[in-house]
């Protein structure tokens, strides 16, 4: 008789760690879903300082300019002709209403408005942005 209640004692102390393991797979999904990715140009620019600068917030598109008219996009090189197209691209797998351009300070002005014309011709209603140093 006494083994018998022996081992219900050892039965009812063992803990279920199952709630425990489930409440942590469910804030890591939470946390995986709520994650804002940003795609950055991939490369880093020389910019000018800005002395009314503002943070801009919710902005993913980020296109960067270099000295010598280079043009970087999700981290990659493209011609200011395919600025539109691969614009489209991005704003398909992250919508958002605000582009960034990284131009260096060196970089010609011609070419920050052949990117900026390739923005418009996206046709979205995207703000532009220009990014300095503050």
């Amino acid at each position: 008789m006494a083994r018998k209640q022996r081992f219900r004692e050892e039965e009812d102390a063992a803990v279920d760690m199952t709630p425990m393991l489930d409440i942590v797979f469910i804030m890591l999904i939470f946390f995986i879903v709520t994650t804002s990715f940003v795609k950055e140009a991939g490369i880093e620019v020389n910019k000018p300082k800005a002395a009314q600068a503002q943070k801009t917030k919710n902005a993913n598109i980020f296109i960067a300019i270099r000295e010598n008219g280079e043009i970087w996009m999700d981290k990659r090189q493209v011609d200011v002709e395919r600025v539109s197209a691969n614009l489209k691209s991005l704003m398909a797998e992250q919508p958002t209403d605000v582009v960034i351009i990284q131009a260096d300070k060196g970089a010609k002005h011609g070419v920050v408005v052949q990117v900026m014309d390739q923005i418009k011709a996206t046709g979205d209603n995207l703000k532009i942005s220009i990014a300095g140093d503050q």
